[in-house]
């Protein structure tokens, strides 16, 4: 059985995006640990954070820190473990 692997979600992630006429930057914070992966920016100025995983990968509890930080501060924050997540998230944020 093929497994994807977290860059290979990512990979598909930024592709999308692009397609959609939009930027999935990466996001590195220096003195920040526990962040999401990239921040996606929409043509409609919209600015959404997305925390990429393996299949079936959970979040650590930092993660979960930052995700409910970053959510209680008026962000969207989603976690796609899955090119399926990828199509899905897409339909949602770009229709």
């Amino acid at each position: 059985m093929f497994i994807l692997r977290e860059r290979e979600i990512e990979i598909r992630l930024k592709e999308e995006v692009k397609r959609a006429g939009g930027l999935a930057l990466k996001f590195i914070s220096p003195g920040t640990a526990g962040v999401p992966d990239r921040i996606v920016l929409l043509p409609s100025k919209e600015v959404i954070f997305v925390e990429l995983k393996a299949p079936e990968e959970r979040l650590r509890p930092l993660q979960l820190k930052r995700k409910e930080q970053l959510r209680k501060l008026g962000f969207k924050v989603y976690v796609i473990d899955s090119v399926q997540a990828v199509s899905a998230f897409m339909r949602e944020v770009v229709g």
